[in-house]
């Protein structure tokens, strides 16, 4: 072969070489890329957060009820009705206990007559001193009687203790109700709102006065309120077993309503001395027993990442071990990545892998 010939063969394999170099790298580049979602490992409490249900409440609750029994006479406000201090909230019919009154009134009276005459008679020597002392307990007893009557005639009228708001109406006009039953629940004003819960053993021993608190309700969606540990019962309900507890709420929305059904996320003190790192649950793949994976953004591709679960949280899955808080993991499109995939970072949930 002349050597003509063998410079052309030789730059057509280097030709064909490089052709096949271009083609290759154009291959890789071409490579797909999986559009995903990704987000930022976050750090949190060590100890999971205790989920319970409660009720908000006034926490001056006060029941108002009548110091002697009877029929009521009026009951001036309604559930709901906002009340000032000393301001009259019902009565009960007043002829009996004014009959008492006058009676024990004009016991008294004449008590003091017999005693004013038996001091006369005394100071003649017509009694004895003895008979002048039972004049002077008569007189005094009555007094007393007296006294207590009038006593029992104030509390025959409810009236507000404070500013505050009427929350529940347990009686109606012209019912007989004995002394003592609550007639009305007032609500004050000075003390706030609370939720009130019940916890099990278990989820009591680890909190502690002042750990913080959030709350939500059906009636605020989307506002988180928060909230302080405030009462903790030394004593479980004899009924259920449970542990009674309180959460001052911190700033209230102005038109809170007691009663409203709330849910309760405490987080026990053990839990903010020591972090765990956070990702969404969309994040953790491949699971079993307490180990798992991650997918963690490098650059433009995923690397598959193996962790320790401590626990699952409603927020979040809790990480032992394997990944720092801020390094960031794919969410949505995590299943359908291997190791090492080229991805697409995208922000529309609609473009992720497994959404088209």
């Amino acid at each position: 072969m002349t050597q003509h010939k063998l410079a052309a063969l030789a730059l057509s394999l280097s030709l064909g070489a490089a052709l096949t170099a271009c083609s290759s790298h154009a291959g890789e580049s071409a490579a797909p890329r999986t559009p995903v979602r990704v987000a930022a490992a976050t750090s949190g409490p060590a100890t999971p957060a205790i989920l319970t249900n409660g009720t908000i409440a006034n926490k001056d609750e006060i029941p108002l009820s009548f110091k002697v029994g009877g029929v009521i006479h009026a009951i001036h406000v309604e559930e709901g009705a906002s009340v000032h201090a000393g301001e009259p909230l019902a009565e009960i019919e007043l002829t009996e206990i004014n009959a008492q009154l006058e009676q024990v009134r004009a016991l008294a009276t004449k008590a003091q007559r017999d005693l004013a005459r038996g001091e006369r008679l005394y100071a003649d020597e017509v009694i004895s001193l003895e008979q002048l002392q039972d004049l002077r307990t008569q007189a005094a007893t009555a007094q007393a009687q007296l006294r207590g009557v009038e006593f029992n005639r104030g509390y025959a009228v409810i009236t507000a203790p404070g500013d505050g708001v009427v929350l529940r109406k347990l009686a109606q006009e012209r019912e007989i109700v004995p002394a003592g039953q609550t007639v009305l629940l007032v609500g004050g004003h000075d003390k706030g709102y609370v939720v009130r819960a019940a916890l099990a053993d278990r989820e009591l021993v680890q909190l502690q006065i002042g750990d913080p608190c959030e709350v939500r309700l059906d009636a605020y969606p989307g506002q988180v309120l928060h909230a302080r540990l405030s009462q903790i019962a030394s004593a479980a309900d004899q009924r259920t077993g449970m542990f009674p507890v309180e959460a001052r709420l911190d700033a209230p929305p102005a038109a809170l309503a007691s009663g409203l059904v709330a849910k309760l996320r405490l987080y026990p003190a053990a839990g903010r001395t020591h972090t765990l790192t956070y990702v969404p649950m969309g994040a953790v793949v491949e699971g079993s027993g307490d180990t798992a994976s991650v997918f963690v953004v490098h650059g433009d591709r995923a690397q598959r990442r193996q962790v320790r679960v401590a626990f699952i949280d409603p927020t979040g899955v809790a990480l032992a071990a394997g990944l720092a808080p801020g390094e960031r993991v794919v969410t949505d499109g995590a299943l359908y990545l291997e190791d090492n995939d080229v991805i697409e970072i995208v922000t529309d949930p609609a473009r992720v892998a497994g959404n088209f």
